[in-house]
C-alpha cells in the first residue's frame, strides 16, 4: 500500500496547475480553412442585398456609378415608393394572399399528412411522390391553359384567382414536409389519449399539433416565401393594380420622365419587401431550426 502511495504522490503534478480538460466524444474543432469558407459563402448571399441597399439610396446620375458606398445617400426613393398608392395597395395584396394561403395549405396539408403518416395503407410512398411531384412542375406550363378557364369562369384579375393556383402548388410542399414530421411522433402518446376515452379528432388536436407546432412553424415559412415570392402566375392572372401583387407591381414601375430610369424607387421596394421576410425567419428561426431538425437524433 505504501508503494502505490509513493508512486501515486509521485506521478502527481508538482505544479497547482489544474489538468487540461479532455475534449468530449464528439466534439470536433473545426478547421480554420472551413471558418474562411462559412464566411465567403456568407459574404457571397449578403452581397447581392447589400449592393441592393447600396442602390436604393442613390438618386439621378449616382445610379450609373459602381460606387461601394453612396457619397450621398437619400432616403427619397423610399418615400417616393411608400406615396405611390398602387405600391401600397400591391403591397395589401400580397399579404391577403401569402396568409390565406399560408392558413389553407396548412390546414388542409395537417390533416392530409397526419393520415399519411399514420393510417395502413399501401404504396403511401407512391402517393407522396405523386403529392410531391406537382411542386416541381413548370408554372409556365398551366400558365396560358389557367388564363383562358380564369376568363371564362370570372377569376381573372382577382385575389382568389391567384390563391388558389398558387395553392396548388403550396399545398404539396406542406403536405411532404409535415408527413416526416409526423411520423417522428411516437404512436405512445396517442394510444394513451385512446385510453383516456378520446377521439382520433381529440388526440390529433390536444396531443398531436401541440408536438407538431415547431414542423408547422417550418411549413408556414417555407410556403409564406413561396408564396410571397412568387411571380409568373401573378403577372399572367392579373390586369389591374387593384389585384396585383407587390412582385407585379415593381415591375411595372416607371420613372418620373421617359429618361428617368426606375432603379432606385425598384431597389428601395424591392428591400422593403424583403425586409418582412427578414424579420419573420428571425423571430421563427428557433422553431424553424427545431422543426427542420425534428426526428434527426431518436432517443
Amino acid at each position: 500500500m505504501s508503494t502505490l502511495t509513493a508512486e501515486r504522490t509521485t506521478a502527481a503534478p508538482a505544479t497547482g496547475r489544474k489538468a487540461p480538460k479532455r475534449r468530449l466524444r464528439g466534439e470536433a474543432k473545426l478547421h480554420p480553412l472551413v471558418w474562411v469558407f462559412v464566411v465567403a459563402v456568407m459574404g457571397f448571399s449578403l452581397i447581392p442585398f447589400y449592393w441592393l441597399v447600396n442602390t436604393s439610396l442613390k438618386k439621378g446620375a449616382s445610379l450609373s456609378q459602381g460606387e461601394l458606398f453612396p457619397s450621398q445617400p437619400t432616403l427619397e426613393n423610399y418615400l417616393v415608393v411608400f406615396q405611390n398608392p398602387e405600391f401600397l395597395l400591391a403591397l395589401r395584396n400580397s399579404v391577403i394572399i401569402a396568409v390565406v394561403t399560408t392558413t389553407v395549405a396548412l390546414v388542409f396539408a395537417s390533416f392530409a399528412a397526419y393520415a399519411l403518416a399514420r393510417l395502413k395503407m399501401r404504396r403511401k410512398g407512391m402517393i407522396l411522390t405523386l403529392i410531391l411531384s406537382v411542386t416541381t412542375f413548370p408554372a409556365i406550363a398551366i400558365a396560358a391553359p389557367m388564363f383562358s378557364i380564369w376568363r371564362e369562369v370570372g377569376l381573372y384579375d382577382t385575389l382568389l384567382g391567384l390563391i388558389i393556383p398558387k395553392l396548388t402548388f403550396a399545398l404539396p410542399l406542406a403536405i411532404y414536409t409535415l408527413t416526416s414530421f409526423f411520423k417522428e411522433i411516437p404512436r405512445e402518446l396517442e394510444e394513451s389519449a385512446y385510453m383516456d376515452g378520446a377521439t382520433p379528432f381529440v388526440a390529433f388536436r390536444k396531443v398531436i399539433l401541440p408536438l407538431a407546432v415547431p414542423g408547422l412553424a417550418t411549413t408556414a415559412i417555407l410556403v409564406f416565401i413561396s408564396v410571397w415570392n412568387e411571380f409568373l402566375l401573378a403577372v399572367t392572372l392579373t390586369t389591374s393594380p387593384e389585384s396585383r401583387p407587390v412582385p407585379v407591381a415593381i415591375a411595372f414601375f416607371s420613372g418620373t420622365s421617359e429618361f428617368d430610369q426606375p432603379l432606385g424607387t425598384i431597389s428601395a421596394a424591392s428591400v422593403i419587401i424583403t425586409v418582412p421576410l427578414v424579420i419573420l425567419v428571425l423571430l421563427c428561426q428557433k422553431r424553424i431550426v427545431s422543426g427542420m431538425t425534428a426526428g434527426a437524433v431518436k432517443g
